[in-house]
């Protein structure tokens, strides 16, 4: 089983919310999709609302912690395959979340050191930390966009200044989308407007909450009933066909739709899975 270093500040500038004063934009007595993935991986950007969340999914899920660390070496391994593999030297990461251990520009930036990363997130916890991302290099870039509208997104200065649309891009979509409600587009009509404006070559990597429709299918539901009835109040889990609807028109890359923590693992699996591995998953695709 893969791990990799969590909850680890990337600057000086990120500091810890359990000693500090949150930024007066932020609303700590609500919990942030953000947050909870910061507390499930250990970090301390994080409050009470937040942490309520992730001890409620120990209670259905106590292997929550693991789930959220095979999703961010779902991230790694993705982006390591198309700076590598695929030769993509531009990202596009929508729904960035707060900075981690490992960012998707650094893993980019190992194997292609001139690769350029946009990062979009509205969630006023990422904005207030996004200085650190833009401190790391004069190659990654943050827009405090809403991924939900495709086309503010694609029409913002940040994003058609850094990156070249005549040129393959790399777009990421991982572990957003469960959380939106569709209450103007559907999550289909969303990706569709993002892969409609990627030019020919390029690749889009998503994850999503599962349904396994299987045994493991009782704790999918008892994770998005926490989910919902939570402080943070959104998580869906969808199945396989609902999932890869949101790649249209893509060649999805082997082995398609995988589980996280078995989409090109670095090593043996040592130790069978536990039930909630089974209820994320990921695919990488390219557009012809």
């Amino acid at each position: 089983m893969i791990s990799i270093p969590i909850g680890l500040p990337m600057t000086a500038a990120h500091s810890s919310s359990r000693s500090g004063a949150a930024p007066a934009y932020v609303d700590t007595s609500k919990a942030s999709i953000a947050r909870v993935y910061d507390t499930a991986l250990g970090g301390k950007d994080n409050y009470p609302a937040d942490r309520e969340v992730v001890e409620k999914l120990r209670t259905v899920a106590p292997e929550i912690g693991q789930f959220t660390v095979d999703h961010r070496a779902f991230l790694v391994r993705a982006v390591r395959f198309l700076a590598g593999t695929a030769g993509i030297d531009q990202f596009l990461d929508l729904g960035s979340g707060l900075p981690t251990a490992e960012n998707t520009h650094q893993a980019a930036q190992r194997l292609s050191p001139e690769a350029r990363v946009v990062y979009v997130d509205n969630d006023p916890s990422v904005v207030a930390h996004g200085r650190a991302l833009l401190e790391e290099n004069d190659r990654t870039f943050f827009s405090p966009g809403d991924l939900t509208v495709p086309e503010e997104v694609l029409a913002d200065p940040v994003v058609t200044r850094n990156l070249d649309f005549s040129r393959p891009i790399g777009l990421l979509q991982l572990g957003t989308l469960h959380h939106y409600d569709e209450s103007k587009l559907s999550c289909v009509e969303i990706m569709q407007r993002y892969i409609d404006a990627l030019p020919s070559g390029s690749y889009v990597a998503l994850s999503h909450f599962l349904d396994p429709e299987d045994e493991n299918s009782v704790v999918a539901r008892r994770m998005e009933d926490v989910f919902l009835h939570s402080p943070l109040g959104t998580g869906v889990y969808r199945t396989r066909d609902q999932i890869l609807a949101m790649m249209p028109g893509l060649e999805l890359v082997d082995p398609g739709l995988e589980l996280c923590v078995k989409w090109w693992p670095d090593g043996p699996q040592l130790a069978p899975l536990l039930p909630a591995q089974h209820c994320i998953a990921g695919v990488v695709g390219r557009k012809p």
